[in-house]
């Protein structure tokens, strides 16, 4: 195989987190992904049964998240220690957060079911994605942001505060605070008095 990072003496995590180019099946990577994958499963499990026992499980699965946030299972990420949720925020049945990069999502965001919060990036060149290489731009949600059902947030994207995105929608480039963003890709359609 080529080495694709000669002189670079930096772990595949390191450059991962780094936001540059990493090999995706590295056995560290691996690992965590298998802890998170459990985790969010765990978690998925015993929600019905045990809201307090999932609560804890959540917890140990993300990075941070605020006492009165709140999300529904199931729940699909990549490794969730790179998320942080915010106060008040509610996110609904689906929520698939791939945390390659940190996922911020700021207090009182609404967030309807099966969002897609997407950090990882492949690259164009065909050797490069054969030999697994992939990178990651975070993403950014403000406070007071609602994501309609099935929103796609593609990597390197904020979202500013007291923004709607529509149903459907694919952000694939950062929204001003305070408007309305729909289609595929989002454009903004409105403002919104505030």
């Amino acid at each position: 195989m080529t080495d694709f990072f000669p002189g670079d003496t930096r772990s595949n995590r390191e450059r991962m987190l780094a936001g540059d180019l990493y090999l995706a099946d590295d056995p560290e990577l691996a690992a965590a992904s298998k802890r998170a994958i459990a985790l969010a499963h765990r978690y998925g499990e015993i929600y019905a049964a045990d809201q307090d026992a999932a609560r804890s499980v959540l917890e140990e699965l993300l990075g941070s998240i605020a006492p009165d946030a709140h999300i529904r299972p199931p729940l699909y990420v990549d490794y969730g220690t790179h998320i942080t949720v915010g106060a008040g925020t509610f996110a609904n049945y689906g929520l698939t957060a791939l945390d390659v990069a940190p996922i911020t999502i700021g207090a009182d965001v609404q967030i309807g079911p099966n969002v897609q919060l997407l950090t990882p990036t492949h690259p164009l060149d065909p050797e490069q994605r054969r030999a697994k290489l992939e990178a990651a731009e975070p993403i950014v949600i403000e406070d007071n942001v609602w994501l309609g059902g099935g929103a796609i947030v593609l990597a390197g994207v904020t979202i500013g505060a007291d923004s709607v995105i529509g149903a459907g929608a694919v952000v694939t480039r950062d929204v001003p605070p305070g408007v309305v963003a729909v289609g595929t890709p989002a454009k903004v359609i409105r403002r919104l008095k505030g």
